[in-house]
């Protein structure tokens, strides 16, 4: 039975080997890190991957569709802004801590609609999502400039800035919300029609046509839920903050790009999933955190980090095409 279990076990991590990735890292930072095998230590990995891995999750749709979303940290900097600002609104002062919620709401909505003007775009136009979505990434960034007036919001409500210190039971409520919403991902895309929609799509997208599927609005819906999920990474990461800054999710859509390929989600479309891109935050986290316990400059866990991403994509290449009939030399 134990052989079984081990055999089972070998060809999960072969199918995921980013979280063999995550093991090796793991065990190598516990024993090298001073103080990285700390329970406290492993809930500050949550809360700093939470703002990106709930990006991930929503980018990891839109990849595995066969698109790509560089306007992410933009709609989230657009979105902090106007759950901090909305809070101050005259309409909403005498509402007291229940001003908080129309400011959530109106930022959660911004994050939908930035998303559904992308993907109506890329779907009326048949202009590559990677060509709509930089140029949303710059306009939606000028756009957070306007509005804010190059100056920094400022949470006056302590409810609001306080949430992001708030716990349930052992894990903070960030963490708790990440986890909530890798469940919801997961199900959405291995056990609901649209999941296996954006399989179909992603992977052969003529065909998914000749089956009948939407693929226009199909593509905008998920569009849709990565705008949100952006934007309520937003709103969460102004809660850590207690502010909104013009600059906010800068390099955020690298960050996100770079732990759904670590993941296994290709960038041609058809194939990923959201306990792929799980690891891949997790890794990236991990990295970052024991790499500055060992008090390693900031820029080097950029150089390896960027180098480890090369490395993966180089070896997935050369692995699918020697699937095809033979390796590229």
């Amino acid at each position: 039975m134990s052989r079984l279990n081990d055999i089972s076990v070998l060809r999960w991590l072969m199918r995921n080997p980013i979280w063999g990735f995550v093991l090796l890292i793991f065990v190598f930072f516990s024993l090298s890190a001073d103080n990285f095998f700390d329970y406290r230590n492993f809930q500050n990995i949550l809360v700093q991957t939470s703002t990106i891995g709930i990006i991930a999750l929503g980018m990891t749709l839109v990849m595995i569709n066969g698109n790509i979303d560089l306007s992410v940290g933009a709609t989230l900097a657009l979105a902090a802004a106007f759950a901090v600002d909305v809070q101050s609104w005259a309409a909403f002062a005498t509402w007291g801590n229940w001003q908080i919620l129309p400011a959530v709401c109106i930022a959660l909505l911004v994050g939908i609609l930035m998303g559904a003007i992308n993907g109506f775009i890329v779907w009326k136009t048949g202009v590559d999502a990677f060509i709509v979505t930089l140029g949303a990434m710059l306009g939606i960034r000028g756009l957070v400039f306007v509005y804010t007036g190059e100056s920094s919001f400022f949470a006056t409500n302590f409810a609001y800035s306080d949430f992001s210190a708030l716990s349930l039971g052992p894990l903070p409520v960030l963490a708790v919300i990440f986890l909530l919403c890798v469940m919801v991902v997961h199900w959405l895309l291995s056990r609901t029609v649209h999941g296996r929609n954006t399989y179909a799509v992603g992977g052969n997208r003529e065909a998914a046509v000749n089956a009948g599927i939407r693929v226009g609005p199909h593509m905008i819906l998920n569009f849709m839920i990565i705008g949100f999920l952006a934007a309520l990474s937003g709103v969460l990461l102004s809660t850590q903050m207690g502010a909104a800054t013009p600059n906010l999710g800068r390099d955020y859509e690298l960050w996100v790009i770079t732990a759904v390929v670590l993941g296994g989600t290709k960038l041609t479309g058809g194939k990923g999933d959201i306990i792929g891109t799980f690891g891949g935050v997790l890794a990236i986290g991990i990295m970052r955190n024991g790499m500055n316990l060992m008090q390693v400059p900031a820029f080097y866990v950029l150089v390896i980090i960027g180098a480890i991403l090369i490395a993966v994509l180089f070896l997935d290449k050369r692995f699918n095409t020697s699937n095809d009939g033979g390796l590229r030399l």
